[in-house]
């Protein structure tokens, strides 16, 4: 099997995507558009514009381990590549959580401008040796709106800032209740979770929001170089009022930074 071969397809084929798009779009669209990079270079997309986000989990197949070691770096290399090209298409970050959960042992954390960039990126791991052991455990989408609480939130995502150490990922889901309270009650109790928020300025929050397109209603995406510091945030967050109204934040899952290289190498 060559795995060079199947780089030249994996990028003939994003590129291929990429031309389709272009065609379909008019010029104001395409000036919108621009490679984006694992650094989250996002100098070139508009306040307006909306983004997708898709946190995929993924568990490796035991029988991976058993592969010859030559096998291994061969495969690793060749995923290493695919994220390469896909990168110069949208962002895609790479995270271990081997040892911290059972059910995972690294997430992928991809932002782009439309969720068929996703599609393609993940059918063309499954193609790749190594997507031949892997399985999603978890999948969660959501995308990129302006909060209706404050103008002074900026989600990380739309900034150019590199990946802190570890980033929490969890989705978030509101009670029915909360939505039926008047705009100004609302208002006033999150002008008070936010203020928490800003006693921890070295946590950089994500949020993005699932309403319509998936099963939660927020998907929260945390980062920080210390994790005592982000526990201390959420044990002050269950004390404000917005907490009575929060029907489910878990899992909570942490990842750890990593590129994809010393994840894979990481795996056995």
């Amino acid at each position: 099997m060559s795995l060079n071969n199947n780089n030249k397809n994996n990028k003939s084929d994003l590129s291929n995507n990429n031309n389709d798009n272009d065609n379909d779009n008019d010029n104001s669209r395409e000036k919108q558009i621009i490679p984006v990079e694992t650094e989250i270079k996002t100098e070139g997309i508009k306040k307006e514009e909306q983004l997708f986000l898709n946190f995929s989990f993924f568990k490796v197949d035991p029988k991976w381990r058993w592969l010859n070691e030559i096998g291994k770096e061969e495969a690793a290399k060749e995923f290493e590549s695919l994220l390469e090209v896909a990168n110069t298409k949208m962002k895609v970050i790479s995270y271990s959580t081997i040892g911290l959960r059972s059910d995972a042992d690294f997430m992928l954390w991809m932002i782009a401008d439309s969720v068929e960039k996703m599609q393609i990126l993940t059918s063309k791991i499954y193609y790749t040796v190594l997507g031949k052991y892997v399985e999603p455990s978890q999948i969660y989408l959501s995308s990129s709106r302006k909060s209706i609480y404050s103008n002074q939130v900026k989600s990380g995502f739309m900034t150019n800032e590199k990946p802190l150490k570890y980033n929490v990922v969890y989705p978030f889901i509101k009670s029915r209740e909360w939505y039926l309270l008047p705009y100004e009650k609302r208002k006033k109790m999150m002008e008070e979770h936010i203020e928490v928020g800003r006693k921890f300025p070295n946590i950089r929050l994500n949020t993005s929001y699932s309403f319509g397109i998936h099963d939660q209603d927020f998907m929260l995406a945390f980062e920080t170089d210390d994790l005592n510091d982000f526990q201390n945030l959420i044990i002050k967050l269950r004390e404000t009022k917005v907490s009575k109204y929060v029907v489910k934040d878990t899992p909570m899952i942490v990842c750890l930074h990593k590129n994809i290289g010393q994840v894979i190498k990481s795996l056995g």
